[in-house]
């Protein structure tokens, strides 16, 4: 079954491949930026910023020698921050532990900080042409729906059956086509939700299909369950200049900037409660609508207080810059929201 499976998916791929906003590249440097940046990204918003990043670092030494703050600011709006982190670092480690070189070994490239085993199986089968499977969530959807596989995808039986079965269908004749099928055929037509099934070559073999298990499939064991945070704040200003933070602690979004903020257990505070909380030392004129962005496992509620100011002792790691240097700093999506919508409030 796997013989036929493979050998309808390099078949389809030569018709329907769906073709990607950059060019096909055996550069893996390119390979790995794009990968990296195509993790919990669509394939719409990361195009673009693989082609910032390839301008701001042609070079994986250029990535390596960035500052990390302008790494993040280039990377701003693309969220999971550590990735950035983590792709500065492993630019570093190219050039210091392999001279620059990016390494073609399927276990010396799983050493690089921030590279999974997908990772490593993309960046050797698509630059190298080796013969490893990819498995992303695109791939366990389609082995799962064609074989009507219910294991959990989460677990660790799962992963391995799951690893063993990928392998087992991988063309080792062609890997980086045969990769770039499946990838293609979970995105464009064995869809999560409202799949094309009367497009699909295997819906007479699909076991899901002839089962009507296809909203079944695949099967996670886990429920996500997302913690609501509240976040209040801060913007204090005296027109010229703001005040903001850097988050440090190992939290979402650490080490981007923020205004100074007030976290609140079940609800956003008022004009009020501002008052309250400072003691009457800081009176807020104006109160944001509420503002929301959903993260994986957290749903951040935020609302912005615009506090005019003579003279503010700073405190913690509180910094006053100058208003029109906003746009260099890094800050969350949520911020940027804010900004965009109330510069003039601010200035």
């Amino acid at each position: 079954m796997s013989i036929i499976f493979k050998k309808g998916l390099i078949s389809w791929s030569k018709y329907k491949k769906r073709i990607l906003p950059w060019e096909e590249t055996r550069n893996p440097y390119h390979i790995w930026l794009r990968e990296i940046i195509l993790q919990q990204t669509r394939v719409e918003q990361g195009a673009a910023y693989y082609q910032k990043f390839l301008k701001a670092y042609p070079q994986v030494k250029d990535l390596a020698d960035a500052p990390l703050e302008e790494v993040y600011k280039n990377w701003e709006g693309l969220g999971y921050y550590s990735r950035a982190r983590n792709l500065r670092h492993a630019a570093q480690q190219i050039t210091g532990d392999y001279l620059g070189i990016f390494p073609e070994d399927y276990d010396e490239i799983l050493k690089l900080k921030g590279v999974g085993e997908y990772t490593a199986a993309a960046i050797v089968s698509f630059a190298y042409d080796l013969p490893y499977a990819v498995l992303d969530g695109n791939v366990y959807r389609v082995l799962s729906r064609y074989f009507g596989i219910d294991i959990p995808i989460d677990t660790t039986a799962g992963k391995k059956y799951f690893k063993i079965l990928a392998q087992e269908c991988l063309d080792i004749s062609a890997p980086a086509i045969y990769n770039q099928a499946i990838m293609d055929f979970g995105a464009v037509i064995c869809k999560p939700q409202q799949p094309l099934c009367n497009h699909c070559p295997f819906s007479s073999d699909c076991i899901a299909y002839n089962t009507d298990r296809i909203q079944e499939l695949p099967v996670k064991s886990k429920k996500l369950i997302k913690q609501e945070r509240f976040f209040n704040y801060l913007v204090m200003s005296d027109g010229k200049n703001i005040v903001i933070q850097q988050r440090t602690e190992k939290d979402i979004w650490q080490h981007l900037f923020q205004f100074p903020m007030i976290e609140t257990s079940d609800s956003l505070m008022t004009l009020e409660d501002i008052e309250a909380a400072s003691k009457n030392i800081l009176y807020p004129i104006k109160e944001s609508k509420v503002y929301k962005q959903a993260l994986t496992h957290r749903n951040i509620v935020a609302k912005f207080f615009l506090i005019q100011v003579n003279n503010i002792e700073l405190k913690d790691n509180w910094t006053k810059i100058k208003t029109d240097e906003l746009d260099t700093y890094g800050f969350p999506k949520i911020i940027r929201d804010y900004l965009s919508e109330n510069n003039n409030y601010i200035y």
